[in-house]
């Protein structure tokens, strides 16, 4: 689907600097290219103009400007999962939106727009609390959540979404809005699961859970043996109470500075795992893998939450990726046959990492209050990533999801989209027509960009 687009070339973006207080560039301006870049630098983020808002009154004042001018807005927090198609116009960033406030006795925290996890991780846990956060700390909570939100404990405590408690989000006809549960009752169910589409959110509200420690981390094989050892992982998961989170991941990591040396430059296997129950009980659970191959590097142990990072090992720097996704209904010792052909020892992919994660559990049963997520019958994601620039990474991404075709299946997770078009693949007809009605009410100009995928 390629968005139209409305020439920008005599708005008069002096007007939205002189109505804000925070910054507004244009291309050329020196402070532009810092504001527009995404963490997926392989993706040519380059609007018309950007505003850095201060507040939520200059979001407020963007939007309304965009209504005046016949331009449409596009939002970022930190930076990840952008779409080129979807940011040509006017890009307002809410990084400088950056309040954390954890009420301990009641569990909860708000946190503006521009946080991203690791604060909330590092405020909560004084008092023994945890976000749902992502696979990493360094992730937004707006983007993160307004996706779904899968996170390392996903199958104990479900998706982030389930745990919101209120949204402030300017809408596309320039309203500011805090949303509940009973509150535009309808904008809380869309912006649960739809991302961007409605509305530009300023700050958001969400529940913690008591854990104040795991027992989890990752545990790398020798290439050689991933066979062996994603078969022990099938049968082992598939008998894993909910206290339980894993996936695999076949990982190519380069040679260079902090990558440990037994596992650069040559094929390797990281499980990953986090129990959420006594650490006693997970390290029982969990000796059926360790028992499963040679062990290269063993991470898995009683740890504080604020060490969540250590389960998937996400990277931090900025870098430019070429991404592809989608949902399973099962992992079957021929689907796995089917990825390793591609993926496994003594096959030269493109590929650095291609992820398997299990989900169930309490990720599949739906929320207190309803949500714009679609993708609850999913039995396993899968994630593939490569280096952009390297020769042949998208078409052998695209090889592994024809390998994978007899298996996939439902909607797929909102944020493992990457093109406008999987966009839209992400939800159900019954959960389009309720975005799109909800798109009539709260943007009813087509303001912001990304309700353009709806139709």
């Amino acid at each position: 689907m390629t968005i139209a687009q409305t020439s920008t070339a005599a708005i008069p973006f002096a007007e939205l600097d002189a109505l804000t207080i925070g910054t507004v560039a244009v291309p050329g301006d020196k402070a532009y290219d810092a504001l527009v870049s995404p963490w997926n630098v392989a993706v040519p983020v380059r609007p018309a103009a950007v505003l850095a808002a201060h507040d939520a009154q200059d979001v407020v004042d963007a939007v309304q400007f965009a209504a005046r001018h016949g331009i449409r807005v596009t939002p970022q927090a930190t930076g990840h999962g952008p779409m080129a198609d979807l940011t040509t116009e006017l890009l307002v960033t809410t990084k400088e939106l950056d309040e954390v406030v954890i009420h301990p006795e009641e569990g909860w925290a708000r946190a503006g727009a521009g946080v991203k996890w690791l604060k909330v991780v590092e405020a909560a846990a004084p008092y023994g609390l945890a976000p749902l956060s992502g696979s990493i700390t360094d992730v937004g909570i707006v983007g993160y959540t307004t996706g779904g939100g899968l996170g390392p404990m996903a199958r104990t405590y479900g998706l982030a979404i389930d745990k919101v408690r209120a949204i402030e989000v300017v809408t596309g006809d320039g309203v500011l809005r805090r949303v509940t549960p009973t509150e535009d009752s309808e904008l809380f169910f869309a912006l649960r699961g739809a991302k961007g589409m409605l509305g530009i959110i300023t700050a958001i509200e969400f529940d913690l859970v008591r854990q104040p420690r795991f027992y989890g981390g990752s545990l790398w094989f020798d290439g050689a043996d991933a066979p062996a050892v994603i078969d022990a992982w099938r049968a082992w998961s598939a008998e894993l109470p909910e206290e339980g989170t894993t996936s695999f991941a076949l990982f190519q990591l380069p040679d260079m500075e902090g990558v440990p040396p037994m596992l650069a430059g040559r094929l390797t296997l990281s499980i990953r795992f986090v129990w959420t129950g006594p650490a006693e009980e997970g390290e029982r659970w969990f000796a059926a893998i360790r028992a499963a191959a040679p062990v290269i590097l063993d991470d898995v142990a009683d740890k504080p939450y604020t060490a969540i990072d250590s389960v998937h090992t996400d990277p931090l720097d900025p870098t430019p990726a070429y991404e592809a996704g989608h949902v399973l209904t099962d992992f079957t010792e021929a689907t796995a046959e089917a990825l390793l052909a591609l993926t496994g020892p003594g096959v030269a992919s493109p590929q650095i990492l291609v992820e398997v994660r299990q989900l169930g559990g309490a990720f599949a049963r739906p929320g207190e209050h309803p949500s714009a997520f679609a993708s609850r019958a999913a039995a396993y994601s899968l994630l593939v990533v490569g280096i952009a620039e390297i020769p042949g990474v998208e078409d052998h991404a695209a090889a592994i999801l024809d390998a994978m075709a007899p298996w996939i299946g439902g909607h797929r997770l909102p944020n493992f989209t990457f093109t406008p078009e999987e966009y839209v693949d992400a939800y159900d007809e019954v959960t389009l027509a309720r975005l799109r009605r909800a798109r009539r009410t709260y943007d009813p100009d087509g303001v912001l960009m990304i309700g353009g995928v709806l139709g």
